[in-house]
């Protein structure tokens, strides 16, 4: 069975919803590792109480490779074959992102490449477009940037504030990762470019 490393900085709403599609047998994975860089990411305490290990690694006042280096070592140890971010607000270092090739997903909450970055529901809002939604990407050396494995879209209602189109992402996000992940852990696919095709 394929093994899940996920990092995470706060709440770990992603982090529980993969937790639930492998509970349910929707998503055939585990996860082998919950990593934060925050001692305080309250998504640690939801994963210790679904019983998945966690590893905190701070990283405040570290350099950001040598922190990498040391959370690389911690999902080498737990054999991991799938990196997921899930709300972890920390750019990765180009020495991290070298070592796991197309093996690290994001899930923003956007339609990339609009809106990359923090606020992207609030820079929607304000932008006023009229549909939005979320990416699941590769994790490249750039911001919200690597070839696109799944988007879906929603509409921006008029009376919209940047909290209630969150929680209505979120529902997307949740749904959409899972099935982002299965389809990278099934390997039917293809990159041509910046472009990742079924096959």
């Amino acid at each position: 069975m394929k093994r899940l490393g996920i990092l995470i900085s706060g709440r770990g709403s992603n982090m529980e919803a993969i937790a639930g599609h492998i509970a349910a047998g929707s998503l055939d994975a585990e996860i082998a590792i919950v990593i934060s860089n925050r001692p305080g990411a309250r998504g640690l305490e939801i994963a210790r109480q679904r019983g998945l290990p966690t590893v905190c690694i701070p990283s405040q006042g570290m350099d950001r490779e040598a922190h990498d280096r040391l959370t690389f070592a911690t999902l080498q140890n737990h054999q991991v074959d799938l990196v997921c971010l899930a709300g972890y607000m920390r750019l990765l270092s180009p020495w991290f992102i070298q070592q796991l090739p197309q093996r690290i997903l994001n899930i923003h909450p956007s339609l990339l490449p609009a809106f990359p970055g923090l606020e992207a529901q609030r820079q929607a809002v304000e932008y006023g477009v009229k549909v939005t939604g979320c990416t699941v990407h590769f994790v490249d050396e750039h911001l919200d940037h690597g070839p696109i494995v799944a988007q879906t879209a929603i509409a921006v209602e008029d009376t919209d504030t940047p909290e209630t189109l969150s929680a209505r992402l979120l529902r997307e996000e949740h749904r959409l990762y899972a099935e982002a992940i299965a389809l990278v852990l099934s390997g039917r696919y293809r990159i041509e470019g910046r472009r990742v095709i079924r096959t």
